[in-house]
Parts: structure tokens; C-alpha cells; sequence
């Protein structure tokens, strides 16, 4: 048997040339990335502060109230205060710093070598709050008011703002059980930012006829409950009955007459049908609300006798006995205060006289002499005649 120890067989020694070349790329790419991404993380941190390359000349723009941030990137653009090729940039780091909605509307001012943080904080820059004055006069109606608001430029159009006076959501909050502010919208001089929405302006007109309807009635307590104890009224009615008064006379001197003449109408048991005969409210009915009667559509501003005998207008208070379904303008304080603390007469009647102020009778016989007088024996004067 042999002793030799057996015999050993070893494989060939692979070459590790390959393993070291892949290593070697795996660190190239490497190193290039970390050069790439130090490059570019430099360019990142360095970008805010980074100068224009525009012209350093003053570049004026106006950014649109709701313009959006893609909207006012296109602004920028179109004006040279960011390159077409900065914009993927610009609106990335404006996205980091999350502005993209402080953005104020308004006049911004820019420069082409101006830095991205620069551009930003314009951008961002409060606008001064422009304020416009508009007076609103006693007795205008809601589309009236409208169109002095519109021609203001506040509100936006005409159509925004009686939409707004419409809007059942907006009159809900404002609690008016009503299909419009009509009546709420109080006669004064205000000051409204050129910003101001149509439903802060009619917000604000509401809530200025409560705080003075507020002040009217607690200095007349007592007449407000008489009102309600001999009619049943509150203060819808109140503020309906103060628009006939507001629309009848400019005269501040008759108006709690003018308002007995109308209570008297509706409280004398001995005055029958109980018609308060005035012609605004016809005017009314035929022009503000959305839907007209058949004899409306045919009003051209001059009341006929198809007006006066129209039973499909609501507010012809000469075919409907009581107050009209709601108010027919827009009174001031001193028509409020008319209805709350009212002559005490015994008139049922007045006619215009030429001269601007009426004369008032308590009798039909007495009413008819004073119409033969001031309307059919001369010129017809500007106010409504009862019949």
C-alpha cells in the first residue's frame, strides 16, 4: 500500500481586474453624482439671491384682484421681470416658501435684476386700502342703488349687486325674510374699499339700517306698540309703511301727516275698502320686481288706467286694501320716525298742491274741492293724489 500523500489539484487564479475596473466606475458615478448634487443644491441655496439678468430700469404691473399664481408667473414673464427660462424655477421656489397665495392684488413695481427673493417680497407687498365715498339718497330703490354703486366702481357690475340684494343665502344670514333687501339698503354716505364684494356692500347697508332703526325705536317705544296693538304691526310693516312715506313727500315737515292720513285709512272702522291709493307703489310693482303683471309689461313711466285697475300687480294699493307686499324703496331716518311717532289728525286724504307740499282733507266732499282746485282747475304738482 502506498504512503504517499495524495495528490492535490488547484484551479487556475481568476483575474480581478474586472471586479476592480466596475469598482472604479461605481466610484466615478458616484463622485460625479455627489458633484452633480453639490452643484445643483449649490445652485438651489444659491438661487434666491441670484440677480436678474434684466434691465435695471423700473418695470411697473398691475396684478388683477383673483388672478391666480400661474396667471401672475405669465405676468412676470410677459413684462421681463423673470426669463422665460426662470419660470420652472421661480415657481418652485415660490411653492417652497408657500406664497404662491400672498400674492396682493394691485400696482407692483420691479426692476429686471431684481434677486427671486426681491421679486417675492413685491409680490407680497400690502397694498394701500383705496377707499371710495358714495352717497346713497332717501328714497331710492334697490336697482337705483345699484346702478350709483356700480357707477362708483364698487360692487363690481350692476347685475353683481342686485344679485347679491337677491342672493336668499345672503338675506338669510342677514335675517330678511324677504325675496330682496329692498327697504334694508339705508340712505347714507359711506366709504367702501374699491375691493369691497357686493355682499360686504349690501352687508354693510343692512347693517346700517338696523343700527339706526334701532335708535329710531327706542325713542318711540310707545308708538311702536300701539302700532302693534291697534294693527298688529311690527317692524316689517313699520319699515313698509315708512317707504310709502319716504317716496310720497321730500318734505321732512309732513311726513308723520302723511303717515296719519295712511294709519287713519287702515284704523277708522268708518273708512271703507281699506285702500291707501298711492301711486308709487304701482311704479314699483310695474318696474323692480323680476315678475310683472301682464298690464306692467305694457308701463312705459306714466301710470294709466289699466295700471290703476290691475289686480295682478301685488303692490297696486289701488285694487289691494292694506300695506303692499313689502317696501317700494329705501327710506331714511325720518321716515321711520314718521310711522313710530305720527301726527295725531283725523285726515283721510291729500292732494299735491303746485308748490311742492300737499293739502289735506278729512272728508271726500273736502278732498274733491281741493282736487278741482290744485289739479283740475291748474298744473298737475309732482306728488300722488289720493282718491
Amino acid at each position: 500500500m502506498s504512503t504517499r500523500a495524495p495528490r492535490r489539484w488547484y484551479q487556475p487564479r481568476k483575474s480581478r481586474r474586472p471586479q476592480r475596473w466596475a469598482l472604479a466606475v461605481i466610484i466615478a458615478v458616484l463622485a460625479l453624482a455627489i458633484v452633480s448634487a453639490s452643484a445643483g443644491w449649490r445652485r438651489i441655496t444659491e438661487y434666491p439671491e441670484r440677480p436678474g439678468t434684466g434691465d435695471a430700469d423700473n418695470i411697473a404691473l398691475t396684478v388683477p384682484a383673483g388672478a391666480s399664481f400661474p396667471q401672475v408667473l405669465d405676468l412676470l414673464q410677459r413684462h421681463a421681470v423673470i426669463g422665460e427660462d426662470e419660470a420652472t424655477a421661480f415657481k418652485l421656489f415660490v411653492l417652497h416658501r408657500g406664497a404662491a397665495g400672498k400674492v396682493t392684488a394691485g400696482k407692483h413695481s420691479f426692476r429686471g435684476d431684481m434677486t427671486p427673493t426681491e421679486i417675492l417680497e413685491e409680490l407680497m407687498r400690502a397694498q394701500p386700502i383705496a377707499q371710495r365715498r358714495v352717497t346713497i339718497p332717501e328714497g331710492k330703490h334697490s336697482l337705483q342703488i345699484a346702478e350709483i354703486l356700480a357707477g362708483a366702481g364698487l360692487g363690481g357690475s350692476e347685475a353683481e349687486l342686485v344679485a347679491a340684494m337677491r342672493n336668499p343665502d345672503l338675506l338669510a344670514s342677514l335675517e330678511i325674510d324677504a325675496l330682496s333687501a329692498e327697504g334694508y339698503l339705508f340712505p347714507d354716505t359711506y366709504e367702501f374699499s374699491t375691493t369691497a364684494s357686493a355682499e360686504d356692500i349690501v352687508t354693510r347697508l343692512v347693517r346700517r339700517h338696523r343700527q339706526v332703526y334701532a335708535e329710531v325705536r327706542r325713542a318711540h317705544v310707545d308708538g311702536a306698540e300701539q302700532l302693534e296693538d291697534k294693527l298688529g304691526w311690527r317692524d316689517p310693516e313699520v319699515l313698509i309703511m315708512a317707504s310709502l312715506i319716504e317716496r310720497e313727500t321730500g318734505r321732512a315737515a309732513e311726513r308723520p301727516r302723511i303717515a296719519s292720513v295712511f294709519i287713519n285709512r287702515l284704523r277708522f272702522t268708518s273708512f271703507k275698502p281699506k285702500l291707501l291709493q298711492t301711486d308709487p307703489t304701482i311704479v314699483y310693482g310695474c318696474t323692480v320686481p323680476e315678475h310683472k303683471s301682464k298690464a306692467c309689461r305694457q308701463f312705459e313711466g306714466r301710470i294709466r288706467r289699466i295700471h290703476l285697475r290691475d289686480p295682478d300687480n301685488p303692490y297696486n294699493t289701488y285694487t289691494h286694501e292694506g300695506l303692499p307686499p313689502g317696501p317700494i324703496c329705501n327710506p331714511g331716518r325720518d321716515a321711520l320716525e314718521a310711522v313710530l311717532a305720527p301726527d295725531t289728525t283725523r285726515y283721510l286724504y291729500f292732494v299735491a298742491r303746485n308748490d311742492g307740499t300737499h293739502h289735506f282733507s278729512k272728508s271726500r266732499k273736502e278732498h274733491e274741492a281741493a282736487v278741482q282746485k290744485y289739479i283740475l282747475g291748474g298744473a298737475k304738482g309732482d306728488g300722488s293724489v289720493q282718491k
